[in-house]
This record gives structure tokens, C-alpha cells and sequence, in this order.
């Protein structure tokens, strides 16, 4: 199990890395860099994912020529997405506190700390933390409108009903599935 863990995390990094590679000879990319603290947010903008747990968007599609976006997450209840895919990008999560239930098509997997898992677009999937707190570091390539999504859901100022979650998601490259996972 190790092992595949190994062979998997090795794999998607190197995909993401090889594309950034390509992105920064093909569009001489500042050489600069830019750092952003903890509890801050890249361009000063929060999304709070349910008004409550930090998403923070860490590394924008602007400043990757949209080929990504890297998002922290800090879980402060036991919550997670409904069950949805992405239509054209895929997904790394890697677990930097706290353990997480996900669920990749028809099969769970148990996260905890310093692990990683691939979600490939098309393919349903969610998960839930099932600790008192997590956190997440989480990946999006190609970025396409994933940080538009979350502004818009924080817009909202509420959660969304179903159906205007459901044009949300449809808006930014996303579709429903399924409910979220629950712990009971």
C-alpha cells in the first residue's frame, strides 16, 4: 500500500510539475515568485467554505496562466462537499492535519496526515473530515473556474438551495451527483 501511495503522489506531482515547467519557458514567467502567509490569502480575498472552515486560494490561475490553483483549506467541523465531478480538471489532495473520509466512485478511502490522493475529472467523488479539525492542501489543474465558483458560492452570503447550487456548479465546469458523505 505504501507503495502505490508513493506511486501515485509521485506521478500527479510530476504531471503538475511538468506542466508548470512547460508554462514557464513557454511564457517566461516572473522569475520573482511571491509568497503568501499563513491565514492569508492570495489577493486578500477569503472564501469561507460553508461561511465557517478557511479556503483559502493559496497560488491563482493568474498567477499560472490558468493551468492552476492551489487552495488551503482549514476544517473546522466534521463537513464536506456533496458528491460531484469536475468535467475538466483534475484534483491532489494532500492531508496536512487530521483525518478525512473521501470517496472516488464507488470506493472510500481513509486519509490522515501526509496523505495524498488523485481525483481525475470525470469521476465522481467528496469527502468529509471525521476529526474535530483538518486541514487540507488541495490542487486544481487545469484551474478553469474553480476560484470563480468560490466566490460566487461566498456571494451568496447563505448556503445555496439545491437548485441554485446546482447552476453554480454547472457554471464552473461542475455537476452534482450525489449528496455529501455523512458520519452516522
Amino acid at each position: 500500500m505504501e507503495r502505490r501511495k508513493f506511486i501515485v503522489t509521485t506521478a500527479a506531482l510530476t504531471a503538475f510539475g511538468s506542466d508548470l515547467m512547460a508554462l514557464s519557458k513557454e511564457k517566461k514567467m516572473d522569475g520573482d515568485g511571491f509568497l503568501v502567509k499563513s491565514g492569508e490569502a492570495r489577493h486578500g480575498r477569503h472564501t469561507p467554505y460553508k461561511g465557517v472552515n478557511p479556503n483559502d486560494l493559496k497560488i491563482s490561475s493568474k498567477d499560472t496562466d490558468g493551468q492552476m490553483s492551489v487552495f488551503e483549506y482549514i476544517g473546522m467541523e466534521k463537513t464536506g462537499p456533496p458528491l460531484h465531478v469536475h468535467l475538466e480538471q483534475d484534483e491532489v489532495f494532500y492531508v496536512v492535519e487530521g483525518d478525512y473520509l473521501f470517496q472516488l466512485g464507488d470506493k472510500q478511502h481513509k486519509l490522515s496526515a501526509g496523505d495524498t490522493i488523485f481525483l481525475p475529472r470525470n469521476v465522481p467523488h467528496t469527502w468529509i473530515q471525521t476529526t474535530e479539525r483538518g486541514k487540507l492542501i488541495y490542487i486544481l489543474q487545469p484551474a478553469i473556474k474553480m476560484e470563480e465558483f468560490f466566490y460566487a458560492m461566498d456571494e451568496l452570503g447563505r448556503p445555496p438551495s439545491v437548485e441554485e447550487a446546482e447552476k453554480i456548479f454547472m457554471a464552473h465546469g461542475m455537476k452534482n451527483v450525489g449528496p455529501p458523505l455523512t458520519l452516522e
